[in-house]
């Protein structure tokens, strides 16, 4: 018999996602290792359980496949066919699911103290218990390096690429990263951890941008550790193209849109709708520029660069005979 996820959270089993949550926080808070010096090994135990509980329930197409199949086929991504009779609810419900699994769907669990720092923050009693034990353990090492022959080398600083979408970059945006990385304990055994890193994206940031993570990287013996880069790199988007603080956009118009007017409705990489009428006749190859409706500029607080709008006009393929004559009448005129 697999684990009762209901069970193991205390809820019922059409728990909402906010029922989820409350119980995991109520839980997890109890029987997070840190807080449980005397038994940490009973209490690990049983916050890898609640963090499991909570990550299945929580995802609606792990549940779906729990609730329907249990843990073995969760885990062993073996879900059987459905059967053919769509009578049974449950099954229809499982065809017409917009998660629907796929039947080689891969159970990919997630890290515990990363569902906790998700709730919690890195702020929380038990991080900076270990954000503090890790500074001791640098200064550890910091000193013995010293002894040991003076004038440590530092490893290569590694890098990341970090891609963001405009609209990140637009708005800003605090992004988790999981690293893992070898250290050693005061006895020199080396072993893995794992931690979050949480890197602010700051409104208006450029492709290029560098975050730095001092001494994150592997440590090794008389070795200062690597600083850990990120590289902010810049997704393509399906609209707008950024040009330095300038975010540049291409809008097709007719050729009567051209003559007598439009107003170009665009909505905005933070959502707004934006109403832009064109009053002037418009030549090909024309460009609108709206003023601050651009990137922000992260250096200058609450000012933005400009929206360049390039307007094509497009020409009809083909005119009727009486189309040309009622043109000739109107146009007949005008030089």
């Amino acid at each position: 018999m697999g684990m009762d996820y209901y069970n193991i959270l205390k809820v019922n089993r059409n728990a909402s996602d906010d029922d989820l949550k409350k119980a995991y926080k109520r839980l997890a808070r109890i029987w997070h290792p840190d807080k449980n010096p005397d038994n940490k090994t009973e209490a690990e135990a049983k916050f890898k359980r609640i963090s499991e509980a909570y990550d299945v329930l929580s995802d609606p197409q792990k549940r779906q496949i729990y609730d329907l199949y249990g843990e073995e086929a969760l885990k062993s991504g073996q879900v059987p066919p459905p059967p053919h009779s769509s009578s049974s609810s449950s099954s229809r419900a499982f065809h017409h699911h917009r998660h629907n699994p796929p039947p080689s769907f891969r159970f990919n669990p997630r890290d515990a103290d990363d569902i906790y720092a998700e709730f919690f923050g890195p702020d929380d009693a038990a991080a900076s218990a270990s954000a503090s034990a890790s500074s001791r353990r640098d200064a550890f090492f910091r000193t013995s390096n010293a002894f040991g022959g003076g004038g440590a080398r530092k490893a290569a600083a590694v890098e990341n690429t970090l891609p963001c979408s405009l609209e990140e970059l637009y708005k800003g945006v605090k992004k988790k990263m999981k690293i893992s990385r070898n250290v050693f304990d005061a006895f020199g055994k080396s072993r893995n951890v794992e931690e979050i890193l949480t890197i602010e994206i700051k409104p208006g940031w450029k492709k290029g941008t560098k975050i730095t993570f001092p001494e994150k990287g592997n440590q090794e013996p008389g070795v200062i550790p690597a600083d850990l880069i990120f590289v902010v790199d810049e997704k393509p988007h399906a609209l707008y193209r950024r040009d330095g603080n300038d975010l540049v956009i291409n809008q097709e118009i007719t050729l009567l849109e051209a003559l007598t007017g439009k107003t170009l409705d665009l909505i905005t990489l933070d959502g707004r709708s934006l109403m832009i009428p064109l009053t002037d006749i418009v030549k090909p190859g024309a460009e609108v520029v709206v003023s601050n409706e651009g990137m922000p500029i992260s250096k200058e607080p609450g000012r933005k660069g400009n929206l360049r709008i390039k307007l094509d006009v497009k020409y009809p393929s083909r005119l009727t005979a009486e189309q040309k004559s009622d043109l000739r009448r109107v146009l007949g005129g005008i030089s």
